[in-house]
């Protein structure tokens, strides 16, 4: 199977080029002849990228396939212009063996759209009590090497340290959710003005803060990689270069909700706009995205969070925290980094694509563009716009906080090692 693609432009630099992908693979970047029988994009200079890497998303199955399954998610992945993903551990039952972990990769292949790589637990049933089976799971068929109890901290600092000391041996990352549980119990939304005036119980900068420093002393000492998730305030992007400095094997993410959205959100009290950790302050953000250009935070990655409307549809304190993410990440993340200069699109590519698939250990994603690389790749108008309407997203649920929005950015189509699974707002 041949494809053409004609006109695009690798990573928005220079003039556009015609791409030629054969067998999965790139065959030729300009001056070669168009087989028989190849299919044609014709792309009038649109923007070429690596597929995109989501490191966290979650895609509720086994257990709450009302919310979302692998087929939903992997289309909206597809549609967003991601050819793999990470799918967290909290679902039911918990991916804290080889048997679900399995389960959960076989049912991406099986959809096909987009390469799904489990996350595995880090401790059994996410209850911080014992580590879970790494072994089993890391030799296992999904060759799971991203572990974590996302949703909820490694709390205990000795079992945390024998994680990490753990996944040297497997050559593997411990992703940590880090909140501080004994800062947070009640807690609702940002600690600061927002929250006081309307009267939401505080969650401090300080709970997330304080495990990024414990943790990376750990990891530092156990020479082991660590990972933090959904990086929400200026303190830990202090504690993260700090880390980095003495040599720590530290990666971050950020999420674009907390590139692109304040606690100015609580005001209309939408719990569409609950999320954990919480929107933080203008500051924060302004601060996020300053190191996700200077490479401080290393990478985006959604948080993907799809919940059923009776979950979030009630009153504040009651509603499930989480937002939808895979269909609007581009977007975002252009409208916060590409239009201010903050990056350009070699650098999208490096923050959604090459980085998080150095993360996840994963050799045949966020490749460059050139002969003999995999086709995982992602077109995107850049000039194009789009507005944001929950019932018309992939997932099965609705909870995006960008409703009604108009964002810059439109993924035209994406491939998976050669083959197109999304093409102009459709899958394939």
């Amino acid at each position: 199977m041949s494809i053409v693609i004609k006109g695009a432009r690798p990573y928005g630099e220079g003039a556009p080029a015609d791409i030629l992908i054969e067998d999965g693979v790139i065959a030729a970047i300009g001056g070669f002849r168009v087989p028989d029988g190849a299919e044609m994009l014709d792309v009038e200079g649109q923007v070429l990228l690596p597929g995109f890497v989501d490191l966290h998303t979650h895609l509720r199955e086994p257990g709450r396939e009302d919310t979302e399954t692998i087929d939903s998610g992997s289309a909206a992945a597809a549609l967003g212009g991601y050819t793999a993903v990470f799918a967290m551990a909290n679902t039911d039952p918990v991916a804290d063996n080889a048997l679900v972990t399995d389960h959960v990769w076989r049912r991406g292949q099986e959809v096909g759209l987009v390469d799904v790589h489990p996350v595995g637990a880090v401790t059994v049933g996410l209850k911080g009590e014992k580590l879970a089976e790494l072994g089993t799971m890391a030799k296992g068929t999904a060759a799971v090497r991203v572990f974590s109890d996302d949703g909820v901290c490694v709390a205990d600092p000795l079992l945390m340290r024998r994680a990490l000391e753990y996944s040297t041996a497997l050559d593997a990352v411990i992703a940590q959710h880090a909140e501080e549980p004994r800062l947070t119990v009640g807690a609702q939304a940002h600690e600061g003005e927002q929250a006081s005036r309307l009267g939401y119980a505080g969650w401090p900068a300080s709970a997330e803060e304080s495990i990024v420093a414990r943790d990376c002393l750990l990891a530092l000492h156990a020479n082991a990689r660590l990972h933090v998730c959904h990086v929400s305030t200026a303190g830990t992007v202090d504690v993260l270069r700090w880390a980095k400095e003495r040599g720590t094997k530290v990666s971050a993410e950020v999420t674009p909700h907390h590139l692109l959205l304040t606690d100015d959100r609580l005001e209309t009290y939408d719990p569409v706009n609950k999320v954990n950790p919480p929107l933080r302050t203008g500051g924060d953000a302004e601060k996020l995205r300053a190191a996700l250009a200077e490479g401080v935070v290393d990478c985006v990655a959604t948080d993907h969070a799809p919940h059923a409307v009776q979950d979030k549809d009630t009153e504040w304190a009651a509603a499930r925290p989480g937002m939808l993410g895979l269909q609007t990440a581009l977007s975002v993340v252009v409208e916060t980094m590409v239009k201010t200069g903050l990056l350009d699109w070699r650098g999208v590519a490096r923050v959604m694509s090459e980085r998080p698939a150095e993360i996840g250990n994963l050799s045949g994603h966020g490749r460059p563009i050139a002969v003999g690389e995999p086709a995982n790749l992602t077109l995107v108008d850049p000039d194009a716009e789009w507005t944001v309407r929950g019932a018309e997203l992939a997932s099965i649920a609705a909870n995006t906080p960008y409703e009604g929005m108009r964002l810059p950015g439109v993924v035209t189509a994406t491939l998976l090692r050669g083959r197109i699974t999304a093409r102009e707002g459709k899958i394939c």
